[in-house]
């Protein structure tokens, strides 16, 4: 295994607490204090060995923002998937996601997108989380925190001409927007991420949108991966996003695991659903070399 902190980028502009709360996420990789019971029986762990794993620094627009790096140890150039965090951050489980794919031979990054807003790790309360952060992050900072991770990637090692991109929860909404703002992105998978407004997610002034009103945009195949016991994302959000996307001819589509629930890939978490994670892994990654992404 080969364990790096990478340093080696443009000199970035001091900047004070209230513009960067979050400047690393070493010491940070276990888990958050807001996260469900974690169910150590299930939970699966990715080793490292034959991999370059470790904390890289993004330079954006103001700044610079850790993330989480993980790829094959020999080789030059890789394809590169964005791992995008739910709102417990950039914690273990993330970073086991990246070893992962860096198994299958992909360059992932998970970048804190939280970074600005504040530390997520030792909040207690998910809604805390959500009202405090995560509903504070504008979609604008979002998309150009990614778009300077691909940049990064491409610098580094990363193949960008074969990007793709998934992410979870939170996540799993920002996979749909950057789909559509980025249409140079290969493919993408959403994982139980918000389609609509609802009354618990209500739009913003800072997140204006939802993937239902970008499906027009979305050329991107994104494949979707959904739970039909979801509380928070119901079925017929799921079934106005499959409708939508049939009208627009699109090549994307959703998948619903009628005996799943919100989280069921989180393996650290009791909402784990095994038979539905491991159907949708492999899915994941036919539908990335499908697509050239892979």
């Amino acid at each position: 295994m080969k364990f790096d902190i990478v340093n080696s980028i443009p000199e970035a502009p001091t900047l004070g607490r209230r513009e960067f709360f979050v400047t690393s996420i070493v010491g940070t990789g276990l888990y958050a204090a807001a996260v469900s019971p974690i169910a150590a029986q299930t939970a699966i762990t990715t080793d490292a060995k034959g991999l370059t794993v470790g904390e890289v620094q993004i330079p954006v627009s103001d700044g610079q923002i850790p993330a989480y790096r993980a790829m094959p140890e020999k080789g030059k150039k890789f394809p590169v998937v964005l791992v995008i965090h739910e709102i417990f951050g950039v914690h273990e489980w993330i970073q086991d996601v990246c070893r992962r794919f860096a198994k299958e031979g992909y360059m992932a990054i998970a970048p804190a997108l939280y970074a600005r807003q504040g530390d997520v790790h030792h909040i207690p309360d998910p809604r805390t989380l959500n009202t405090q952060i995560f509903s504070k992050i504008p979609d604008t900072q979002s998309m150009s925190d990614l778009d300077a991770t691909v940049e990064w990637a491409s610098k580094n090692h990363g193949n960008t001409k074969r990007l793709s991109i998934t992410g979870f929860c939170w996540g799993g909404r920002i996979v749909w927007l950057y789909a559509a703002h980025n249409q140079k992105v290969k493919a993408g998978a959403a994982w139980y991420g918000r389609l609509m407004v609802t009354p618990n997610s209500p739009k913003n002034e800072v997140q204006p949108t939802t993937p239902l009103d970008h499906v027009k945009e979305i050329k991107t195949p994104v494949i979707g991966f959904y739970g039909g016991l979801d509380k928070g994302i119901t079925v017929d959000s799921v079934t106005r996003m499959q409708q939508a996307l049939k009208d627009q001819k699109s090549k994307s589509e959703i998948i619903l695991y009628p005996n799943a629930d919100h989280g069921f890939f989180a393996d650290y978490r009791p909402s784990y659903n095994a038979a539905a994670a491991k159907d949708a892994w492999p899915k994941l990654l036919a539908w990335f070399k499908k697509y050239g992404a892979a």
